[in-house]
């Protein structure tokens, strides 16, 4: 057990670090439309504009009142005209790091996926939307795990706002910000 968060086992937090992270990052992406070519209308998928590394820091609330900051990495690889994401992202803060990969997929504004976390062999779901302002999500652990999370990502240009509330017993919730490297 680590000495801040005593009352809590460490596992546990990890386990909702990993899940914390792979919601924050999986889900940060912008709504984009190409324009048109040739005068022909062009559709383009909502992760088109994110392909590559994506960089930030952000404050992990924990139900205990104490905070951790928290950094972040991600790549995400764009395919099928902006409508499949594949991603890597490693995350650090003082009560551990996670390394994990996932495939998010769209359709007529539904977003899905799939989740792994390598350290911690951890896995779940994704299943969202795609709002207005960026996309609205909820994250489960499968595999007995009893995390789940709900989010909401707001991108901006090259900015993206992770907010993250988590159905725990340790964590309250994230606030990430990452930016296009």
């Amino acid at each position: 057990m680590r000495g801040d968060h005593m009352t809590f086992p460490l596992i546990t937090i990890r386990r909702g670090l990993a899940v914390t992270f792979v919601a924050a990052v999986t889900w940060g992406f912008a709504v984009v439309s190409a324009p048109a070519v040739d005068a022909a209308p062009q559709t383009v998928g909502p992760f088109a504009s994110i392909d590559g590394w994506w960089g930030g820091e952000g404050r992990l609330r924990f139900k205990d009142g104490k905070t951790e900051q928290v950094k972040c990495r991600a790549t995400y690889f764009v395919e099928e005209e902006g409508n499949v994401l594949k991603q890597t992202i490693r995350c650090a803060s003082g009560g551990g790091k996670i390394e994990l990969k996932s495939v998010v997929r769209h359709a007529d504004g539904k977003l899905s996926g799939d989740w792994k976390e390598e350290m911690y062999n951890i896995a779940g779901s994704l299943d969202g939307q795609v709002t207005p302002r960026g996309f609205r999500v909820s994250v489960k652990g499968t595999e007995g795990s009893t995390l789940s999370a709900n989010m909401d990502i707001i991108v901006k240009d090259k900015r993206q706002m992770v907010e993250i509330q988590f159905f725990s017993e340790t964590l309250v919730g994230l606030t990430l910000l990452l930016n296009k490297g």
